[in-house]
């Protein structure tokens, strides 16, 4: 199995909380930077999806931490779907430090929103495969 999709991220100060070290909130936006920039590397932009009448949605987020990260540290951002037959997605995703140590994992469910209808696709794999240039970079 190929490794999973990456994104480097330096902690930047003003993330950090009174305690000086990375802010729980900001996790997730590191995340959330990581899943957009896996759908731009399999070639699909935001106003694709919103071209298509849908958006992205979260439906469940899990953060579990495992070291602090402070100002100044370097972090790979992993970021793996795992597709399944019905609405809904999985996200898994880890944040490590350059020397290979586990500061988090994130464990999501996803699905994709018609706009208009304000319900979710029943296949969210068959919009994302029919607007990525490179599927395999997304698991499809």
């Amino acid at each position: 199995m190929a490794e999973p999709f990456s994104v480097s991220i330096s902690v930047r100060g003003y993330e950090t909380d009174s305690q000086g070290h990375l802010n729980q909130a900001v996790y997730l936006q590191y995340a959330e930077h990581a899943r957009w920039s896996m759908l731009r590397a399999a070639g699909i932009e935001q106003a694709d999806l919103l071209a298509k009448g849908v958006g992205p949605v979260a439906l469940e987020n899990t953060i579990r931490y495992f070291s602090e990260l402070r100002a100044g540290d370097e972090v790979e951002v992993t970021c793996e779907f795992i597709w399944g037959e019905r609405k809904t997605f999985r996200i898994e995703q880890s944040i490590r430090k350059t020397d290979g140590t586990k500061a988090a994992e994130l464990h999501s469910i996803g699905g994709l929103l018609d706009l208009s209808a304000r319900q979710m696709v029943s296949d969210p794999r068959e919009y994302f495969r029919a607007l990525a240039d490179e599927p395999a970079v997304i698991g499809l």
